[in-house]
């Protein structure tokens, strides 16, 4: 079967969406499942998506690998009237309400390039900088894990920590 799309055609069947889209036909049914793409039936039962699908798609593609969630992607969509597919300035709008979070993971990013070395305030003390970055493991105090990575800061004095110091 090829998967050669003409420009005229204005459906596509699976196959095609995900030879053009460059996502797996079971990624396709899992969107689909998630509401974030819609297809029709045909009388055989096969799948048809309008062209604007591979749109969608690559919106999807994009806000995920940029780390937005799939359910923050679908309330995305929500807001488009009739369910359309997004314009350019829908995903100006879109992407600008999501630059804080953004701004947050890169600061975190940063971080742990940073401190990936150093002490990560997750208890083990077996590095040599854990007794000077997390004395007496101060860190387990605000909870499980690498809390200097999951919080962003710096480990104080008891006396001068705040509840997100580690």
């Amino acid at each position: 079967m090829s998967t050669e799309v003409s420009w005229k055609n204005k459906e596509l069947t699976v196959g095609q969406v995900a030879a053009r889209s460059g996502v797996a036909v079971s990624a396709l049914h899992f969107y689909e499942r998630q509401e974030l793409i819609h297809s029709r039936r045909t009388a055989g039962n096969q799948r048809r998506y309008s062209r604007d699908t591979l749109r969608r798609i690559a919106f999807i593609r994009v806000s995920q690998r940029v780390g937005i969630p799939l359910s923050r992607i679908r309330d995305a969509f929500a807001e488009l009237p009739d369910g359309r597919t997004p314009t350019r300035e829908d995903w100006a709008r879109l992407s600008e309400g999501w630059r804080s979070e953004l701004d947050a993971r890169i600061d975190q990013l940063r971080r742990l390039r940073d401190d990936l070395t150093d002490c990560i305030g997750c208890g083990c003390l077996s590095l040599d900088t854990c007794a000077l970055s997390n004395p007496h493991d101060q860190c387990a105090e605000e909870g499980p894990g690498p809390r200097r990575l999951l919080t962003g800061g710096p480990i104080t004095e008891p006396a001068q920590r705040s509840r997100s110091a580690c």
